[in-house]
């Protein structure tokens, strides 16, 4: 069983209050990021490259069945079927949360009928405490929401 990821989802509300203890009012003043909500493929257009979508959310449940495959083999330490998985992402599209080289790690989303890796990808952040979905090579994104 994966653990949920480790990373606090607060509002607008919270934004402002954590800016109004931590930086004072002068930062408050500073338009705080749009809340994600839990829907699946919820996009935050302002937060993302020209061209591209942002990252969004999507429930562990509505993930394709080989998506949940992968997982598994990630909790499991492998083995993978493409020796291109579990090497470094290096988020060179820019759409996830910048980071420092290493930070993000790729693995293949099996899809059926094609002849090569295909498109779909888990992107695991921090050791695996973050999981990323694209079905779409990289061009848009979903955090992975374990709590639904």
């Amino acid at each position: 069983m994966r653990i949920p990821p480790r990373i606090a989802r607060i509002g607008a509300l919270g934004a402002l209050a954590s800016a109004l203890v931590l930086a004072g009012p002068a930062a408050a003043a500073t338009p705080a990021t749009p809340a994600l909500t839990d829907g699946a493929h919820d996009r935050i257009a302002a937060t993302a490259p020209a061209g591209t979508a942002a990252v969004g959310d999507i429930c562990l449940s509505d993930l394709p069945r080989e998506a949940h495959d992968t997982l598994d083999l990630i909790a499991s330490g492998g083995p993978y079927p493409f020796p291109q998985d579990g090497t470094v992402f290096q988020n060179r599209e820019g759409i996830l949360p910048r980071q420092s080289l290493g930070y993000y790690h790729e693995y293949t989303v099996v899809t059926p009928g094609s002849d090569d890796r295909g498109a779909r990808r888990i992107v695991t952040g921090d050791g695996g405490r973050e999981d990323y979905y694209t079905a779409d090579h990289y061009r848009s994104f979903d955090l992975v929401n374990h709590g639904c």
